[in-house]
């Protein structure tokens, strides 16, 4: 088996457009939840908070590429492109079948599924749909357009598990080069805010619907007064490289990949479970051959509802117990559903770098059903050299991968 390791990444967050925007806003504390005055439109929607991204300089994209992109795969696009330049990576310099992309996201761009049926709805006229919108609207719509815009050859993948999605990204593609089939590949995920997207979490009881006129004090991760995630969106995208490639042309690099895994639940559909998400956990952990012990910070999924977040620390507290400092992210930026997992995955990264662990942000009290676990409450100091990070979606669909600091 090969040796991966991550030597680029980039990303657009509701903390703004780069890795160095999302850390700022981290470290200094900001919340990029906001009400949305647009929703109010909506009947029987009770949740009107959103973490929306800025998009900006779409237009650097040739409008021959961008009309197949929808609002996602456009921010995908422009994440590629700041994880190309921070690996330092020439497309042009690279064996052509032996680079491509693994980008995953919850569906097709929300906004372009909403116009589509309402054209075909409202006015029944089929002829009105322009024909690039099947392209933003398909399931693999990310990966598709970032391979056809910066030309890609190699495998070219969609993960789509809603909220894991992004992380099995990064696992798989850690996978393939690890078997050998290719030396590079850009992983991560990316998805999009519409009121359909908040909706569909709204009619199953998820949402965050207390905090409507205080945005800024909601998702809670952990909190005793949780009642919700929140949506965000984004994108976040790493370069994966195999690693004497990386060694060969003296790349700087973040981490090595230890160790993956992913696994179903097989009990319910919609709610996490404690004993599926140790079983992940610690295969994760035995597929990197280490022990609990050895893990120096857990990016936890928490997304700030009520059932999720109490199954996850039931099952850190199960193997880690009180040992390993745990946050969530999801206070800063939202749920950022299909891009979550590696945007907080870089996130984590570059904590491991700069040798500090952020809080969670609203944990003001932790509840009692997440008890047991070492919450940061406040920045800690300390050297990291191998991180865990979770994910875990509808569908009872679980993944977590390990990185170690190179030395």
């Amino acid at each position: 088996m090969k040796r991966v390791v991550i030597t680029g990444a980039g990303v657009i967050s509701p903390l703004g457009s780069g890795v160095r925007s999302l850390m700022e806003g981290i470290a200094s504390g900001t919340s990029a939840v906001r009400y949305m005055e647009e929703w109010a439109g909506y009947c029987g929607m009770n949740s009107h908070v959103a973490a929306p991204a800025e998009m900006k300089d779409e237009k650097k994209i040739p409008r021959q590429c961008r009309r197949s992109m929808g609002r996602m795969s456009i921010f995908a696009a422009q994440a590629a492109e700041q994880a190309l330049a921070d690996s330092g990576i020439i497309i042009s310099e690279v064996q052509p079948d032996r680079m491509g992309c693994i980008i995953g996201s919850t569906t097709g761009s929300a906004v372009s599924i909403s116009k589509a049926f309402e054209i075909m709805l409202f006015q029944k006229d089929l002829s009105l749909l322009p024909s690039s919108m099947f392209f933003q609207c398909m399931s693999h719509s990310a990966a598709m357009n970032v391979a056809q815009y910066l030309g890609l050859t190699g495998y070219v993948m969609a993960t789509s598990a809603a909220c894991a999605s992004s992380l099995q990204a990064v696992g798989t593609g850690y996978e393939i080069i690890a078997s050998g089939r290719q030396d590079i590949l850009l992983c991560g995920g990316a998805d999009e805010l519409h009121p359909s997207v908040t909706g569909s979490f709204d009619v199953v009881f998820a949402t965050s619907v207390k905090y409507n006129q205080t945005p800024n004090k909601t998702p809670r991760p952990f909190d005793k007064d949780r009642d919700g995630l929140v949506c965000g969106e984004g994108s976040g995208i790493l370069v994966l490289e195999e690693y004497e490639h990386a060694l060969r042309r003296n790349a700087k690099i973040y981490a090595e990949i230890t160790g993956y895994n992913t696994c179903g639940s097989g009990s319910h559909i919609s709610q996490s479970e404690d004993k599926s998400i140790v079983q992940c956990i610690s295969g994760t952990l035995k597929n990197a051959q280490i022990s609990y012990e050895e893990i120096d910070y857990i990016n936890a999924h928490a997304t700030g509802t009520v059932q999720g977040d109490k199954e996850e620390a039931a099952a850190i507290k199960h193997i880690f117990g009180n040992t390993a400092p745990v946050s969530s992210l999801k206070g800063h930026i939202g749920h950022t559903l299909g891009a979550s997992g590696a945007i907080e995955l870089i996130a984590a990264l570059h904590m491991m770098e700069k040798g500090v662990i952020y809080p969670t942000f609203n944990l003001d009290e932790i509840a009692p059903d997440c008890e047991g676990i070492n919450h940061l409450m406040e920045p800690v100091e300390k050297e990291i050299n191998t991180i865990l990070k979770n994910c875990f979606a509808f569908g009872g669909i679980n993944a977590a991968l390990v990185c170690r600091k190179m030395k």
